[in-house]
């Protein structure tokens, strides 16, 4: 299998679970966090909402330099839930878009995560891809299922049952 279909078969699937997870995330409560030290609840919802759209950013530019262009990529909470539905459709779009576009050769070549001149990480696209977007996506929305669990929120069966679903 090409990894571009791969990709694109798993952005589908954690797009569906990072649906329902943030269909859940209460509304007025942006700020909340359940320690000092963790993200606010609206960034952490923001987040899993553009992640999928990382995806188009690996493939579309060779590098993000967070000291750089990559301050117009930082995550800013919003208001709603249809907001954070229309990132994440926003965010798809480019993705598949990128992914229909790319070529196996393509994805073999290196893309980098700098702060300034700093390398933080550097591989092959596939593996930014893998596990910069996709498996980093998986674990920043099991953090949202635990911020809905804490705040009384129903938490979405994702990966397989949960307490407040198919019981």
């Amino acid at each position: 299998m090409e990894f571009k279909r791969y990709f694109l078969e798993q952005l589908e699937s954690e797009a569906e679970a990072s649906r329902k997870a943030l269909e859940r995330v209460p509304e007025g409560q942006n700020s909340w966090k359940p320690h000092e030290k963790s993200m606010e609840l609206g960034k952490l919802a923001a987040l899993v909402a553009t992640m999928p759209g990382w995806v188009a950013l690996m493939i579309d530019h060779d590098e993000l330099d967070l000291n750089g262009n990559g301050k117009k990529f930082q995550t800013k909470a919003v208001e709603t839930r249809a907001e954070l539905a229309a990132l994440l459709e926003e965010g798809l779009k480019a993705s598949r878009k990128s992914l229909e576009n790319t070529t196996e050769e393509h994805l073999m070549k290196t893309w980098k995560l700098k702060m300034g001149d700093q390398v933080l990480s550097e591989g092959p696209r596939y593996v930014t891809i893998s596990n910069g977007a996709l498996s980093h996506l998986a674990h920043h929305r099991g953090q949202l299922t635990v911020y809905l669990r804490l705040n009384d929120a129903k938490v979405p069966a994702i990966y397989g049952p949960s307490a407040d679903e198919f019981n």
